[in-house]
């Protein structure tokens, strides 16, 4: 396995050096959407849910959405252009955003600097004034702006392709 560019540390001061305002809040590891209740009610803003997925032709994706929203895997090809998804394995993770299960997050996407993985953002995150992010391990919580969100994710050279995951739910 190859060593991500960024760690935790390495990625807070990045984000310090883009001039972006965060705050991040170290707390014990959470796992999954739903665990760690008591700490997302500390912070502000919209809490995220994050899916590392590859499809049947090799191409890997990341999906991050509000925490409650509903995706329906069967569907989401037809409607982000893919193969039929699978998770990606943690090997696979690792080496495509350098974190490991638990811990997948859309800044993760810093550890991708050839752009391997299409990045997919629900619609609802889009238009959160505050969204929370693991900062590269799941032991923290990082909180940005919308805007200083947008900026980091023009940084990393990236288009952000929104969709809105409650209509087609819906």
């Amino acid at each position: 396995m190859t060593e991500p560019l960024y760690t935790p540390e390495k990625l807070l001061k990045a984000l310090d050096d883009l001039g972006l305002k965060t705050s991040t809040l170290w707390h014990e590891a959470v796992f999954r959407v739903g665990e760690g209740d008591e700490i997302k009610a500390a912070l502000p803003g919209a809490h995220t849910k994050n899916l590392f997925l590859k499809d049947d032709k090799g191409q890997l994706w990341l999906i991050s959405a509000e925490q409650t929203t509903q995706i329906q895997l069967k569907t989401l090809p037809k409607t982000i252009g893919s193969g039929r998804l699978s998770f990606g394995s943690e090997e696979r993770l690792y080496n495509a955003l350098g974190v490991r299960p638990g811990s997948v997050t859309a800044l993760g996407l810093v550890n991708d600097p050839d752009l391997r993985v299409r990045f997919i953002l629900d619609k609802t995150l889009f238009d959160a004034d505050i969204v929370n992010f693991h900062p590269l391990t799941n032991t923290a919580t990082t909180a940005l702006s919308q805007a200083d969100f947008r900026r980091f994710v023009e940084w990393l050279g990236r288009e952000l392709v929104v969709v809105d995951f409650a209509q087609l739910s819906a």
